[in-house]
This record gives structure tokens, C-alpha cells and sequence, in this order.
């Protein structure tokens, strides 16, 4: 049951990243492509690393992942605001129809 689980949650992380990857390329501008990889990204992770302390042989391994990805999101925010922020000071403008 834990094993179907983990599976769940790893092919659901891997669809929220494949979903990201289509929004960098799909969308039109800096600021919804951020938002894109941002969102999708990090949920995709999280799942991953849930399936991953699933399988974790020990409370330590998990307690790792978890740091891991609570290091990811906060690099991906801090690189996101970066990118958002040489946009602007560029005025780089929301695409608009």
C-alpha cells in the first residue's frame, strides 16, 4: 500500500514538472513563465520528495530530503525575485493582447 502510494505521489511530481517545462515554453512573457516554473516546480518537488520519505529507509534520510527541498524553495524564490526584478529594471512589460 505505502508502495502504490509512493508511486502515486512520484508520477504526480513528475506531471507537475513536465507541466512547468510546458509553461516555460508555452507561455508569453518573463513574468507568467516565473509563475509557471514556480508554482509547478515546487509542488513537483514536494510530491517527489513525499514519495521519497515514503521509501526512506530512516528518519534521518527523510529529515534530509525534507531540508532538501526546503533549500529548493527557497533558492527558486530568491532566483525567481532576481529574474522579476532585472525584468522590470529593464521594463520588460507583461505581454498583453
Amino acid at each position: 500500500m505505502i508502495d502504490s502510494l509512493a508511486v502515486v505521489l512520484l508520477i504526480s511530481g513528475a506531471a507537475f514538472f513536465l507541466a512547468g517545462t510546458v509553461g516555460l515554453l508555452r507561455f508569453p512573457d518573463v513574468y507568467t513563465r516565473l509563475h509557471a516554473l514556480t508554482k509547478a516546480d515546487n509542488l513537483g518537488l514536494g510530491l517527489i520528495v513525499l514519495g521519497l520519505i515514503l521509501e526512506a529507509e530512516s528518519a534521518p534520510a527523510a529529515g534530509k530530503l525534507m531540508l532538501i527541498w526546503l533549500l529548493v524553495l527557497t533558492a527558486s524564490g530568491a532566483a525567481s525575485q532576481l529574474v522579476a526584478r532585472w525584468a522590470q529594471a529593464r521594463r520588460i512589460a507583461p505581454w498583453t493582447r
